[in-house]
């Protein structure tokens, strides 16, 4: 069974259904039906033609789905027609279905949140995570957008800015080794910026091939996690930072500047330096703090924190780290790191191991127990 074969083609046939007149809800169960059947019978009798047989597949269920639901019977009329036998035209509607999943009934937040889970194939947990919200609430908010958009059409497309957001969520999370959507985040951006002339989607593209270049270094070959510190340079695509960093001057020189540019610039700078000691630290406290005024966001503020540190030391770090709320993730492992750089041995081997058991993945887990248990090895000699 070819999963990532399944995984490509959903994008397309839930876009087929919700064409044919599917409200979001159903037509996203109707689909999940027709994947659960392609697993059960293609390894027996593997059809010719995938994604003629899903939307075929997928069009039965969504109308067994409605004429069982007698509050919809009045779609039976233009449902009854099924798609017509043979091939499909092989057509990347992912972008588009971004695009409707941002729907105008929607606000930003639902609009991203649902878009993830049924386009991104994120799971609500670390859809919660992104968003910083127990998973419950995240849960709920989906299950708000669902009702939301049930029954809707989908003549108008959502905006620019909320298909951003999700694109970089995506991105982050395929980055983090959860899921690996992290190209197919950058296939989609890349689409996007051909057909829309805006810095921040320039922006967004840069931001990823910044980040995307420093992928193979992220992780020792045992699977740790190697901090950018310690990454060995000459593993970083200089290619993907040429383009990056091409693409991102080009952006900022419209000077109409927004989070993502601002994040590449971050990205850039950390790409300029050939060594870590060589890093403009400076420059970018400077750059969190215009990144900051745009978003006002805690991760933000909690990266700058990490910056200030290492700009004026980190008794000045943990000062900017004393406005930041303990229920921040990562904020722990930042004040141990912080401890640790002024001496508080002590103080930062407990933070670490307490930043261990709130890491969101195993890799970081790992490498904060590994960090406990370094210094307090040090501490008993």
């Amino acid at each position: 069974m070819d999963e990532a074969l399944l995984r490509s083609l959903t994008p397309s046939v839930l876009t087929v259904l919700v064409r044919r007149g599917a409200d979001f809800a159903a037509a996203e169960d109707a689909v999940q039906d027709a994947l659960v059947e392609a697993v059960r019978v293609w390894p027996a009798d593997p059809p010719r033609d995938a994604k003629g047989w899903l939307i075929t597949v997928a069009w039965r269920k969504f109308l067994d789905q409605t004429r069982a639901d007698t509050a919809r019977r009045r779609r039976e009329d233009r449902v009854e027609e099924e798609p017509a036998p043979g091939p499909t035209p092989a057509v990347d509607d992912t972008l588009q279905l971004y695009f409707l999943c941002a729907h105008p009934s929607l606000t930003p937040s639902s609009a991203v949140a649902l878009t993830l889970r049924a386009v991104g194939g994120l799971t609500t947990r670390q859809i919660a995570q992104a968003y910083l919200v127990p998973e419950a609430t995240m849960a709920q908010r989906i299950s708000r957008a669902k009702r939301t958009v049930s029954g809707v059409r989908f003549d108008r497309p959502g905006d620019v800015a909320t298909v951003l957001r999700v694109l970089y969520l995506v991105f982050n999370e395929g980055y983090s080794g959860d899921v690996d959507l992290a190209a197919e985040a950058i296939r989609l951006t890349r689409q996007l910026a051909a057909v829309i002339d805006h810095p921040e989607v320039a922006g967004l593209l840069a931001l990823m091939l910044l980040h995307h270049a420093r992928r193979a270094s992220r992780t020792s070959p045992d699977g740790g996690l190697v901090p950018l510190a310690d990454q060995d340079r000459s593993r970083w695509d200089t290619a993907a930072i040429a383009e990056g960093v091409e693409i991102l001057q080009g952006a900022l020189a419209r000077d109409r500047l927004g989070e993502f540019q601002a994040q590449a610039a971050i990205a850039a700078l950390h790409a300029d330096a050939r060594t870590a000691e060589e890093t403009d630290w400076v420059q970018i406290v400077e750059w969190y703090d215009e990144l900051a005024a745009l978003t006002d966001s805690p991760v933000v503020r909690l990266n700058r924190a990490v910056a200030v540190g290492e700009a004026d030391g980190p008794r000045a770090g943990l000062a900017a780290l004393a406005a930041i709320e303990d229920s921040v993730p990562r904020r722990t492992a930042v004040e141990a790191h912080l401890r640790e750089r002024d001496g508080d041995l002590t103080t930062a081997a407990r933070l670490y191991a307490e930043a261990a058991h709130k890491a969101p993945n195993l890799a970081e887990r790992d490498y904060l127990t590994r960090q406990a248990a370094r210094l307090n090895t040090h501490l008993s000699r």
